[in-house]
């Protein structure tokens, strides 16, 4: 048995009712993402090379001891200063931690130099990101994703040998199943998320077709209407999955679940309008040994709005599970 005190599954969240506004799934994902202003925190940004002859974007906050660092991960077409990242990054910081907010290739302001974008199963960038904080000597290492970035933490703690610095992680509104969360955005009013989503991806495959002449499905730009042709000529084609069913399987955390031996909290509200059932894997948490699953009622995408606090529900609970550790 696993060392760690763990609830498989919650069956009554802590998350407290909100109010009458933020019940409805689609105002409490909007409103935080759209309206709701945080400011951006004062980072120090730093360029990495990879071994492929690409870079990363990381912005730091440092404090005076190494003792704790939590690294934040942002959701499909967001980066390291979006809202829900830079509350969580104030909560941290003054409560002790350092802080890392890494920016997924395409994402840190800049367009990257290799055929490649970011996507569900690049766990290699992960994996870059976290033996730089290795390197930098941080006693207690901790990771927060957001949407896709807590994919990529269960992907990565799934899939890697994890360091001992490596203590839990949290990841919330994570899309558990790729297909099923495809799927659910073809659906009305779901449909809207998806055009967001296009209105600033359709000018990444752009750029990269005007880098990479005639390596990308060029033709197939401006015919995207769903995921599908999003993940079968882009994402599949450009990152070596053989079809869009093979880059779900594989980049679906459904699929590594049981081999994730790192304490982790994974909260996926009921109503989150991005999310299938079968983000919902309620009988194989039950019997998993480090996976603690929470399912609130409401919440939304990424919202978890509280009431009289500029901080959400999110990184408190991030904050009260990691306290554990």
């Amino acid at each position: 048995m696993s060392k760690y005190f763990n609830m498989p599954f919650l069956e009554h969240s802590t998350y407290p009712t909100p109010g009458l506004i933020n019940r409805n799934a689609h105002l409490s994902t909007i409103i935080p993402a759209k309206f709701k202003k945080y400011p951006i925190p004062n980072y120090t940004r730093e360029k990495i090379t990879t071994d492929d002859g690409d870079f990363l974007n990381l912005d730091w906050r440092f404090q005076e001891n190494k003792n704790k660092l939590v690294i934040l991960f942002h959701g499909l077409e967001g980066d390291s200063k979006r809202t829900y990242l830079n509350s969580c990054s104030d909560y941290f910081y003054a409560r002790g931690f350092n802080v890392l907010a890494w920016n997924h290739r395409t994402c840190g302001g800049e367009m990257n130099l290799t055929c490649r974008l970011y996507h569900h199963g690049s766990i290699d960038d992960v994996h870059r990101v976290v033996e730089k904080a290795i390197a930098e000597h941080y006693e207690q290492i901790y990771l927060i994703g957001y949407s896709m970035g807590g994919a990529l933490v269960l992907n990565y703690l799934g899939n890697y040998s994890i360091d001992e610095k490596i203590k839990c992680g949290v990841v919330f509104s994570a899309p558990l199943s790729l297909k099923s969360c495809a799927d659910t955005l073809k659906l009305f009013p779901n449909t809207v998320y998806f055009k967001n989503f296009k209105r600033t991806l359709v000018p990444k495959f752009k750029a990269k077709a005007l880098q990479f002449p005639g390596v990308l499905n060029e033709e197939m730009i401006d015919q995207i209407k769903t995921f599908d042709e999003v993940d079968e000529y882009f994402t599949a084609a450009m990152h070596g999955y053989s079809s869009k069913e093979d880059y779900y399987h594989h980049a679906s955390p459904t699929t590594v679940l049981d081999q994730v031996k790192t304490p982790c909290l994974i909260v996926n509200a009921a109503n989150d309008p991005f999310l299938g059932k079968d983000c919902y894997p309620v009988e194989r948490f039950k019997k998993h040994e480090f996976c603690t699953f929470e399912m609130p009622k409401f919440g939304g995408h990424c919202g978890f709005p509280l009431k009289n606090t500029r901080h959400s529900w999110a990184e408190i609970r991030a904050w009260e599970f990691i306290e554990k550790y």
